[in-house]
């Protein structure tokens, strides 16, 4: 396959020798037997068809159309998108018919792309999409339109606060992550081309998530986590903002997006290695460590197991690295090794360093920092296939802070526990009072 997909405007008809069902399954605004919708048709269950048509009709009688087609705004208002980006999803499900009529056909074939395609044909279709002017050239200004859609998307959800105004929401972290690659014919600048494109989901896959939710909205791709600190901090000093919670929870379960609690703070608690070990022994599942260096740079870690004492590379593959600013990025592990995390403390042996640290090798780490907690170093390397994360490889912390997540259905079942424990107790309580109350009658 070239690098460039093929437009899901121009995709030639599939033709399909079978019945047509389209005439049944229509309406008079299409063009009855459509290949594409005919075969697009295959992919759903008679049960995801007839979900289709319910849905079809309940935007279309929001459109004053009479229930034959959907209008833009009644779309819009179904898939929580307005302005540029809401437009070029319209014109994309309408085949860029540009006669605002969105029919039962369109969004079947749209959806039997967006939901049952292949990662690619999915990913095509995105690719498509935010190139919101619809020129085939998928631009910085393009991209620039789409993340500013999604942060403020992401703000008006009431997860962040109203103190983020739109000139100052960090669109640019997430835009310097990308690539532009492409030469663009008759114009001195450059765009993404396909795998630029999938390159930069890759590195914001938080962004990708939320461009996958747009066409079925009951999925929460521009979920933040809700974060919980002590209330004798002022949140101006906290690293981890919404935005980066956002961006670090799209390499995240849904179940892992629920609350983040604050465990540790260098300012709050003391730039204390042994404290931030103890504080550790209150987290209930993984954590996110993130490091502000004295160049300005912030980046960090997530770490599926707790942090404690090994004398030796440990963790699995859900761990990874990420950077938060001058710009925003993932990495994940590469199976190249599996030197994921550690944590040194009091050994007296050159050879195991005291401190804790992500993927690299014994002293020449993708990520560590050194049991004096401020200093440590940052190398490329095959664990994560990150780069140096600051400017340089030796790091200087100025603040460093650690989150605990609390998986969905954590706090619930540890209440349910609680309220089970208390139970049994209660009932070995009143077995053992019955007991003594049979005693003294029997005396």
């Amino acid at each position: 396959m070239s690098d460039e997909p093929t437009s899901f405007l121009e995709t030639p008809p599939v033709v399909d020798q079978s019945p047509a069902t389209a005439g049944e399954m229509g309406n008079a605004q299409s063009p009855a037997g459509d290949p594409r919708f005919t075969s697009a048709t295959r992919a759903f269950s008679e049960k995801e068809l007839d979900d289709l048509k319910s849905l079809f009709n309940s935007i279309a009688a929001q459109s004053q159309s009479g229930g034959k087609y959907i209008s833009p705004s009644a779309f819009k208002a179904y898939t929580g998108i307005s302005g540029p980006l809401g437009d070029r999803l319209y014109d994309i499900v309408t085949q860029n018919r540009k006669d605002q009529k969105l029919t039962f056909e369109d969004l079947v074939i749209a959806k039997g792309t967006y939901e049952k395609g292949t990662k690619e044909e999915i990913d095509e279709f995105l690719y498509q999409l935010c190139d919101v002017d619809g020129d085939g050239n998928l631009t910085r200004s393009d991209l620039e339109a789409v993340i500013s859609v999604i942060l403020d998307t992401i703000s008006s959800s009431g997860n962040i606060e109203p103190s983020s105004a739109p000139e100052l929401r960090p669109i640019g972290i997430f835009l310097d992550a990308a690539n532009f690659t492409k030469d663009n014919d008759g114009s001195s600048g450059r765009s993404m081309s396909f795998e630029d494109f999938r390159s930069w989901c890759r590195l914001v896959p938080s962004a990708r998530k939320f461009l996958i939710s747009l066409l079925k909205p009951s999925f929460q791709g521009s979920q933040v986590p809700h974060l919980i600190q002590q209330d004798n901090i002022d949140s101006n000093m906290l690293l981890l903002k919404e935005e980066y919670a956002w961006h670090i929870g799209g390499a995240l379960s849904h179940q892992e997006l629920g609350e983040w609690k604050l465990l540790y703070h260098s300012a709050l608690h003391g730039q204390s290695f042994n404290t931030f070990l103890g504080n550790m022994s209150n987290a209930e599942g993984p954590t996110v460590l993130i490091i502000k260096d004295k160049e300005g740079y912030v980046y960090g870690g997530y770490a599926s197991q707790p942090w404690e004492r090994h004398a030796d590379f440990y963790g699995d593959m859900k761990s990874f690295l990420f950077q938060l600013y001058p710009k925003a990025s993932i990495y994940r592990p590469t199976g190249a090794n599996n030197n994921i995390q550690w944590c040194g403390v009091n050994f007296s042996s050159d050879s195991i360093p005291n401190g804790i640290g992500f993927g690299g090798r014994t002293n020449h780490f993708n990520l560590f920092i050194s049991a004096n907690f401020d200093q440590g170093h940052t190398f490329t390397g095959a664990t994560f296939n990150s780069p140096c994360l600051s400017k340089s490889s030796q790091i200087y912390a100025e603040v460093i802070e650690c989150w605990g997540i609390v998986a969905k259905g954590g706090q619930q079942e540890k209440q349910e526990g609680l309220k089970g424990s208390v139970l049994e107790r209660f009932k070995e309580d009143r077995n053992m009072l019955n007991l003594v109350g049979l005693a003294n009658s029997s005396n």
